[in-house]
């Protein structure tokens, strides 16, 4: 497979196809086979089943007759019908029910023998997930027995997809026109030529009619894949279900999706490692957000952009919605001002939050965090355990003619550089702690706040514990974070490579934290050639000025993310000022302070 080049177009922009590709990065229209659009009603192979049952409860009571019915496309392919004999005398009121009567199953096998016949007759006795749909008429009841026969047997329950016709019947008949949806009832109004009269087979067949019935009414909803039979049941209003058809034609495949609105605007972006299934779920009942249904109810269209990988479909989400700023997502559209936190350029620095860090000087500051709250948090703990000056004015070298300490240093919290009380070298020396845990060594900031924690709680000054509590949090959350990011951040070139599903090799190329290309090698391809092709028509990343400066931070996420995965291996790393690696003794040795558990990194 060619390799996928990401941010080739002008200023490093996404191109916004309307064609469906075959790869990303082909540029080459395909026409999706049927394969892709998923399995018709009429090819799928429903087994229709009643079970009748000496009471209403599979550890309390017994199967006494499996009637079953195979259908497919409308036409029966075969029936199964025996009694089962339940080892126990069948109760009167059961036998005036079914007419059913103990003389009548003394002969007849025991389930032990009827249940491997009958899962062979359904096509559920092969291993692997079964292709056939089992379908009942309130179809817990009759899967609850089948399945406690066979856990009874130590038999494996093959776990088919089940349609219960109840359950459908509730979306798609109104009381106007059945007073309830008994077998009976439902029977009638379909004009089902079998009577249901509780014996297995008989309402076996009564049942196929209904399911016939009820399919031809969900059709105009939506529902004609065996795709949508998972669903079929869930409350989603008529016009929704039917805009799952702006999922038919989609790819199987990894990739990025847009909701169109009905001037073609780009109303959302997902991404998905399927993109038919994916979208297909927006119509379900599991999509329970309002804003989405909303977009959803708007939308005219999906256009897919198929990725070669996993990790590509999610950084080109991540572009896109940088670049389009769709109305319906939720995402950070500012990445570029995550605060970091570090030390001041000057005799006698301070801690602050900014909101750019040099990229010489990535490895001097924490961060970047997710919100000013967290950076905040993260500098007063250092303030805790170092005594770093806190006033904002630049101190000179000597200090200024009539300067006055301030109330820190009475409370001998500062050392007072700003009167003299401290040299350029004494204070280098105090506040070497704070240094130290910029550079994600924090042992000793830790150590320190684990002291102060323990000190409060022992005086049952809890809120001031929780306080300091939650400063550690954000202390090494954010440490975390910049000894995970930084040895990309300041890396030319970075190709590593992982098992892909098909049996190749996914390929990955990043230059200072940005995802510059991805390619696979397919099975039994030489991957050299692969990576040499995917090095020469990579993206070129000039070194960026600031950290984070040629990716979001986000993006770099990702990437180290997929980096740090089981079963990844290098296969070219420039020469970088940080090594790629995990240091042993780093911040993400040390637990996190257990609590509420606030979003700071």
């Amino acid at each position: 497979m060619a390799p996928t080049l990401l941010g080739t177009a002008p200023g490093g922009r996404l191109p916004l196809d309307d064609v469906t590709r075959a790869a990303a990065g082909t540029g080459r229209p395909v026409q999706l086979g049927l394969e892709e659009i998923g399995t018709p009603l009429h090819e799928v192979t429903f087994v229709v089943v009643d079970l009748e049952t000496t009471g209403g409860g599979p550890t309390s009571s017994e199967i006494t007759e499996i009637g079953a019915v195979k259908v497919r496309g409308g036409e029966v392919l075969g029936e199964f019908q025996t009694l089962v004999n339940p080892g126990v005398a069948i109760p009167p009121q059961i036998t005036v029910l079914t007419g059913i009567t103990t003389s009548m199953v003394v002969a007849a096998p025991p389930v032990s023998e009827v249940l491997p016949a009958f899962l062979e007759f359904a096509g559920l006795a092969v291993a692997g997930r079964p292709e056939t749909v089992l379908v009942a008429h309130n179809a817990s009841f009759d899967v609850s027995f089948l399945r406690h026969a066979t856990d009874r047997m130590d038999l494996r329950w093959p776990s088919p997809q089940v349609l219960d016709t109840v359950a459908l019947a509730r979306r798609v008949v109104t009381r106007d026109e059945a007073p309830n949806h008994r077998l009976g009832t439902l029977a009638s109004l379909f004009r089902s030529p079998v009577t249901p009269d509780h014996r297995a087979l008989t309402d076996a067949r009564a049942t196929v009619d209904v399911l016939h019935g009820l399919l031809d009414r969900a059709a105009p909803l939506g529902v004609t894949h065996l795709e949508d039979l998972r669903t079929a049941t869930d409350p989603v209003p008529p016009r929704r279900r039917r805009k799952a058809t702006l999922a038919d034609g989609l790819p199987e495949t990894p990739g990025v999706y847009q909701f169109l609105g009905p001037n073609r605007d780009v109303l959302y972006v997902g991404t998905a490692t399927n993109l038919r299934r994916r979208v297909r779920q927006y119509f379900t009942a599991g999509e329970k957000r309002r804003r989405i249904g909303e977009m959803l109810d708007i939308a005219v269209e999906v256009r897919p952009v198929p990725c070669a990988t996993v990790l590509e479909a999610q950084v080109r989400e991540l572009r896109l919605i940088a670049e389009i700023d769709p109305p319906y997502n939720r995402r950070s559209r500012r990445p570029q001002r995550r605060p970091w936190l570090r030390l001041t350029d000057e005799a006698f620095p301070r801690l602050s939050v900014v909101r750019r860090v040099p990229a010489d000087d990535v490895g001097e500051a924490l961060g970047p965090f997710t919100t000013q709250r967290a950076a905040t948090a993260a500098m007063e703990a250092l303030q805790e355990v170092s005594p770093v000056r806190r006033c904002t004015p630049r101190l000179p070298v000597t200090p200024r003619p009539g300067a006055s300490p301030c109330a820190l240093a009475e409370l001998d919290r500062c050392g007072a550089p700003c009167v003299g009380g401290q040299d350029t070298d004494d204070y280098a020396t105090a506040i070497a702690p704070a240094r130290q845990a910029l550079r994600a060594q924090v042992d000793r900031a830790v150590a320190a706040l684990h002291g102060k924690i323990a000190q409060l709680a022992g005086q049952e000054r809890f809120e001031e514990a929780a306080t300091q509590r939650d400063r550690l949090l954000a202390l090494l959350q954010g440490a975390r974070r910049a000894e995970r990011l930084r040895p990309v951040l300041a890396n030319p070139e970075i190709v590593a490579a992982r098992r892909h599903e098909s049996g190749g090799w996914e390929i990955v190329l990043v230059r200072f934290g940005r995802l510059a290309g991805t390619a696979v090698a397919g099975r039994g391809q030489d991957p050299l050639p692969v990576i040499e092709a995917l090095r020469a028509g990579a993206e070129v990343v000039p070194p960026p000025e600031a950290a984070c400066g040629a990716a979001p931070v986000e993006e770099t996420d990702l990437v180290v993310t997929w980096l740090f995965q089981p079963g990844v291996r290098l296969v070219r790393v420039e020469d970088a000022p940080v090594p790629l690696a995990c240091p042993v003794r780093g911040a993400a040795r040390h637990n996190l302070p257990a609590g509420r558990r606030r979003d700071h990194g």
